[in-house]
């Protein structure tokens, strides 16, 4: 009687887009999922960069030979590797094109935030994900550190009765918030502005906290501080002179904005690797001048929001803060609570080392209080866990790439609806801003309006 071994069948992931964020993705199938897992295909509209990282993973985590494919030949990487899901990491005005390509041939999608950056294209990947019945997986990893979980977690006890006004004032400080000035983000049309491609973030926690579906939105917004005019208005013309960092500027001394590629730095040895080394190949600056002309995107945001429930959200994003962090408040009919987090900047280094002060800005300071009704207040403590985001990250990863993920008792998956419902704040804020007018999300994008609860939705 002979018997033989049956090798278990691992999910097959192909990857769209080779930039920064790519590793959050790549690397845990290499190493912790690789059981489970395998990466199939990376394409890019670089050559340089997809390659970058299958030789990285080869070196530095032992992985094996992956074929790379160029942008142009997205489908006939679908059609060779045959992946049960595609990774999107590419610029946020393609996801779109790449999560409906992807669900059309049969596959489940994972995407970076945001969802994509238009009412149009947000439309068309809900009709996509309707017409062939496949998932759509946005990685809201805000969601999964430790002091957003714990204030979900607080919320749904009642605590502080009906919640009827939320307040959430995000600070970008002058490291973190002028690299989104640097970048294809300062092109709205490539983005969406801060308020898709970095609001995105906190609009959903905020839906996810109450658990409701927005409704109406007012904006106001500007640009006031990036930007060359601004630069000029301000005396500091000296720094408009140039329209990218690299060949003009060598030291933080002569620019305090300046993005220098310096190979004894631990992100730029990445940075050189997989931008300025591809920059022949496909002409896409990382490091331009945020006092540059051309910039199209604010810098300082206030948005109204009124949810189906009625709840009102104040919120407001500043990027050119000189401290980072974010301070969010509930108020409801039997009290208060108030969290905040004080950030760290991605890019900033501790002394004396070339190491990162965080593994992300989200291992800062936590603070979370709860104000009773006639009663004493108290503070609840926050334990940041290991990791991007805090921890966040690896939790996130350990539900995309693990074959038997743990159940999750905060509903932290977001899928479509709940990736367009966040979105749509911002699509509707950016329209706000244009027009001077109250807009209502479901002229935008008919978002299933029988939804009272966010988590009714996908």
């Amino acid at each position: 009687m002979s018997s033989h071994h049956t090798e278990k069948k691992r999910r097959r992931f192909a990857y769209v887009g080779t930039g920064s964020r790519v590793k959050m993705f790549l690397d845990p199938v290499a190493t912790s999922y690789a059981e489970d897992s395998e990466i199939v295909g990376l394409c890019d509209s670089s050559m340089v960069r997809a390659e970058y990282h299958r030789d990285r993973i080869i070196r530095e985590l032992g992985y094996r030979e992956v074929p790379l494919y160029k942008a142009a030949d997205f489908h006939r990487m679908l059609e060779e590797t045959k992946p049960d899901t595609v990774v999107v990491c590419s610029v946020d005005c393609t996801h779109d094109y790449y999560i409906t390509e992807s669900l059309h041939a049969g596959c489940s999608v994972v995407t970076e935030k945001p969802m994509t950056v238009n009412a149009e294209k947000c439309q068309s990947v809900l009709d996509a994900v309707s017409e062939t019945q496949r998932p759509v997986q946005v990685t809201f990893n805000y969601r999964w550190a430790p002091g957003a979980t714990k204030v979900k977690e607080l919320l749904s006890t009642g605590v502080i009765g009906n919640i009827y006004q939320v307040n959430m004032e995000y600070c970008l400080n002058t490291s973190h918030g002028a690299d989104y000035f640097r970048r294809w983000h300062s092109i709205k049309e490539c983005s969406g502005g801060l308020l898709v491609h970095k609001s995105t973030h906190h609009f959903d926690l905020i839906n996810w906290w109450i658990d409701a579906v927005p409704d109406r939105v007012f904006a106001r917004g500007g640009l006031f501080f990036y930007g060359k005019e601004n630069a000029v208005k301000r005396g500091d013309e000296v720094f408009t002179k140039y329209d990218r960092y690299h060949g003009n500027i060598t030291s933080g001394k002569q620019d305090p904005f300046a993005f220098i590629y310096d190979d004894a730095d631990y992100d730029q040895v990445y940075n050189r690797n997989i931008y300025l080394d591809a920059e022949k190949e496909n002409g896409y600056l990382r490091d331009m001048n945020v006092f540059r002309a051309g910039i199209d995107i604010e810098d300082v945001m206030n948005v109204s929001v009124r949810y189906r429930n009625g709840i009102l959200l104040n919120y407001s994003l500043n990027a050119f803060s000189p401290n980072e962090g974010y301070r969010v408040t509930f108020t409801g009919n039997r009290g208060r609570i108030e969290y905040s987090e004080v950030h760290g900047a991605h890019i900033l280094f501790e002394d004396g080392t070339k190491k990162p002060v965080n593994e992300h800005a989200h291992s800062g300071r936590h603070h979370l209080k709860v104000f009773p009704m006639f009663k004493e207040p108290y503070e609840i403590e926050v334990i940041p866990g290991k990791g991007g985001h805090g921890g966040g990250d690896i939790l996130l990863q350990e539900q995309i790439f693990s074959a038997n993920p743990p159940k999750d008792p905060f509903g932290r998956h977001a899928g479509h609806e709940q990736g367009a419902a966040s979105i749509l704040i911002g699509i509707a804020a950016n329209r706000s801003i244009r027009t001077g007018q109250d807009e209502k999300i479901t002229d935008l994008v008919p978002l299933r309006p029988d939804a009272a609860r966010l988590s009714e939705l996908i």
